[in-house]
This record gives structure tokens, C-alpha cells and sequence, in this order.
């Protein structure tokens, strides 16, 4: 995502543009096909995958069959508590709109995907979910973990969260302008974003973060450069580095496609 239309400094709209991306319903069949293949045939195509055909190609009821699935939903999905107590429920009703929608509404689905994308209106909406609170700068950082877990869980490898931040470096130019440009706190809490990133990587597990940012980024004398918050310098900035040979595993890495001198390269974190 792209610091000229999303804002980076707020970690819920990270989450909300990551959201958007997402196809949720894809996720949520996937992972019930995984959760079931091997102990129960499966209808031979999306389309008729839902509770009716399932209870008739393994000869169940249809109570007996939902009771099982349901089990295998506690087990497998409410109760993984590497992904939040919100996120699990709400994977936990799209998974059951999949299989029954006279269980969990399209209504409600869809009341489900708007919260996660950041375009719900009413709160009292979600009830029925058992979802009571919005996502904001307290929780979005753990529901963007949990759906790096959700991910993996569902048959994907994962995470990237490719973030261009350039337009932070950038001074908002007279007149009327269509994008987005930021102010010097905005930028402090970008960084303040970026961050948290770094530090808490032990709990962002299947997630990838790069970070694109221009050479200014590492000017002394660029007043929105990382030199003006130490917390992110110190965590990225290479003490020791040789003078012609870049280090692969650096947290920070040059990129130039013309030229080897420091002030013609692109900066990738």
C-alpha cells in the first residue's frame, strides 16, 4: 500500500486496506475443506459444498452433522488462541455461513466483512456475532497478526505487507491537492508504526513487512528523516558496514539499479 492513499500511521487503516484485499469467503471455504478432508468426503466442487450434501454423501442427519462440524470449529478455530477472541468469531460465522446460511444470514456475513474492512456503521449490527468492539489503533496490530495465522491455517504461506512510505518524506505542496500528505507528528507516528513492527516480530508469526522508503530517509539533514526518532534509527541503522560490499541480512537494505554512492540509492527496510 501506498502512503499517498492509505495512512500509514494509523495501524487500523493498514489493516483495513489489507482487509479489502482479502477474499474472505475464499479463506473461510478453505479451511473447512481442510478440516474436513480425510475424515469426511466432501462434495466434488464449491458449489455444492453446504451442510445438506454433506450430511447425505457421509449418510449423517443434518443436526448430527452440523453438531460435528461445529466441534471441529471449537476445536480447530475458536479455540486456536493465536488469533484474537474477535477475529476468531467472526472466521467462525463466515465458516458457518458457508456451510448453513439459514444458521448465519448473507446479512450478517456481510456485516462480518464490513467491520473487518473498517466500513461498518452500527456496532449493534454485529450482536448477533457476539462482536462488540471496533477495530482502532487498540487492537488492529493483533487482528493484522491473527490474520497472518488465519492465512496459513486456511493453506497459504502467509503474509507480505509491502509499505511505501515516501510520501511521508514529502512537504505538502501549495494549492489543492487529491492525495494524501502528511504533517511532522504524522510522520513520528509512522515511525512509531514501523516500530512496533520491529518489536514485535516474535508475535507476527507467517507475516512479512518491507518497508520502501527514498534516500532521504537516511539524510541527517532532512527534517522528516529517521534521524528525528531515535527509537526506529536505532533499531534498523547499520554500526559497522563495509564500504563496498552490502550485508543481505542487514535489517536495512540499499537498492540502486545505476549507481553504488549512498545518495543515488532507494532504501528498503
Amino acid at each position: 500500500m501506498d502512503a499517498s492513499a492509505t495512512k500509514i500511521h494509523l495501524i487500523e487503516h493498514i489493516f483495513f486496506q489489507v482487509a479489502r484485499q482479502v477474499d474472505w469467503e475464499g479463506l473461510a471455504y478453505s479451511f473447512l475443506c481442510r478440516s474436513l478432508e480425510g475424515h469426511y468426503k466432501l462434495p466434488d466442487n464449491r458449489e455444492q459444498f453446504n451442510l445438506k450434501n454433506l450430511a447425505l454423501i457421509n449418510e449423517y442427519d443434518e443436526p448430527e452433522m452440523r453438531r460435528v462440524i461445529n466441534e471441529r470449529l471449537k476445536k480447530a478455530l475458536y479455540q486456536d488462541y493465536a488469533m484474537t477472541q474477535e477475529f476468531r468469531l467472526a472466521m467462525v460465522r463466515l465458516c458457518q455461513a458457508q456451510l448453513d446460511p439459514a444458521e448465519v444470514s448473507a446479512e450478517l456475513c456481510d456485516t462480518v466483512k464490513s467491520w473487518l474492512r473498517g466500513e461498518l456503521r452500527r456496532m449493534s449490527a454485529l450482536k448477533p456475532a457476539l462482536i462488540f468492539q471496533r477495530i482502532g489503533r487498540h487492537n488492529a496490530r493483533h487482528l493484522l497478526f491473527s490474520l497472518s495465522h488465519w492465512l496459513r491455517i486456511s493453506g497459504h504461506n502467509g503474509l507480505v505487507l509491502v509499505l511505501d512510505i515516501s510520501r511521508y518524506l514529502q512537504e505538502r505542496p501549495k494549492g489543492h491537492v487529491e492525495t494524501l500528505y502528511y504533517s511532522k507528528p504524522m510522520v513520528l507516528d509512522c515511525y512509531e508504526v514501523l516500530r512496533q513492527f520491529i518489536d514485535e516480530t516474535d508475535e507476527a508469526e507467517f507475516l512479512f513487512t518491507v518497508v520502501l522508503a527514498p534516500t532521504r530517509f537516511l539524510n541527517e539533514d532532512e527534517r522528516r528523516s529517521v534521524h528525528w526518532y531515535q527509537a526506529l534509527k536505532l533499531r534498523i541503522w547499520n554500526e559497522v558496514h563495509d564500504r563496498v560490499h552490502a550485508n543481505p541480512l542487514s535489517p536495512l537494505v540499499r537498492v540502486s539499479s545505476c549507481s553504488h554512492t549512498e545518495t543515488d540509492r532507494g532504501q528498503g527496510l
